[in-house]
């Protein structure tokens, strides 16, 4: 499910734009709440988009505080960015960046079984190369495997100013 944005002249509503975005970009930053206070990780991920159904997956140690926290509350937030430019203007307010990004709103749970990690993880490669990769029994052992259910996004684009391009 998509939601709405406040400044609507930035919103992507094009499923094949957002898609791009999240074919472009390599890196979520994932937001969690660990006792009260936020928890910020950077991390490369995969997804798959069908019917406007985002799932992300995400791939790491098999133990740490990022899986702790997730254990207590899957409850998460990721933003995801790409196409980053600053640009110049002859007054200070003209200044600024041009960027893409997804904004998400989902529940995460640790994936345990095999065949799942493996075509997440499968997935998490294409997304990141391109390039189709297999994986074994014994390389999923090694990672955990976060599986996103995305309940809401939202996509942006601020590009430059048209007297700059």
């Amino acid at each position: 499910m998509r939601k709405g944005l406040t400044r609507r002249e930035h919103e992507v509503t094009d499923i094949n734009e957002i898609v791009g975005i999240l074919d472009r970009a390599k890196v979520a930053h994932v937001g969690m709440i660990d006792d009260n206070k936020p928890y910020v990780v950077s991390m490369n991920y995969g997804y798959i988009m069908e019917n406007e159904n985002l799932t992300i997956y995400l791939h790491g140690a098999t133990e740490g505080r990022k899986l702790d926290i997730l254990k207590k509350n899957p409850n998460v937030f990721i933003e995801i960015d790409t196409d980053i430019e600053p640009f110049e203007g002859e007054k200070p307010c003209q200044y600024g960046i041009s960027y893409s990004s997804i904004m998400c709103e989902g529940v995460a749970e640790i994936v345990d079984d095999v065949e799942e990690k493996k075509k997440a993880l499968s997935i998490l490669m294409k997304t990141q190369t391109g390039k189709d990769f297999e994986f074994d029994d014994r390389m999923t052992t090694i990672v955990s495997v976060i599986r996103i259910n995305v309940d809401s996004f939202t996509a942006k684009k601020r590009p430059k100013p048209c007297a700059l391009v």
